[in-house]
């Protein structure tokens, strides 16, 4: 899953598989999860949102599965 750098305060990178509808976030503290079964909308969504972290907390957290993958090294 390729990932893409975001301008957040919240958000390091984001990634998205539409085949199977993963949303993976990387987020500044270093915590990486992933989504399931978010709809391609969704991601577009996260993606134009002027904050990513708004949307983020409106959007995704608390309403899709997710499991959290990795932390990121410093």
């Amino acid at each position: 899953m390729k990932l893409i750098t975001v301008e957040s305060s919240m958000i390091h990178a984001v990634g998205y598989d539409a085949e199977t509808r993963t949303l993976e976030v990387v987020f500044n503290k270093g915590n990486i999860y992933r989504y399931q079964d978010v709809p391609p909308e969704v991601h577009e969504g996260l993606m134009n949102a002027e904050s990513k972290g708004r949307y983020m907390r409106a959007n995704i957290i608390d309403v899709y599965p997710y499991y959290r993958v990795s932390r990121r090294r410093r």
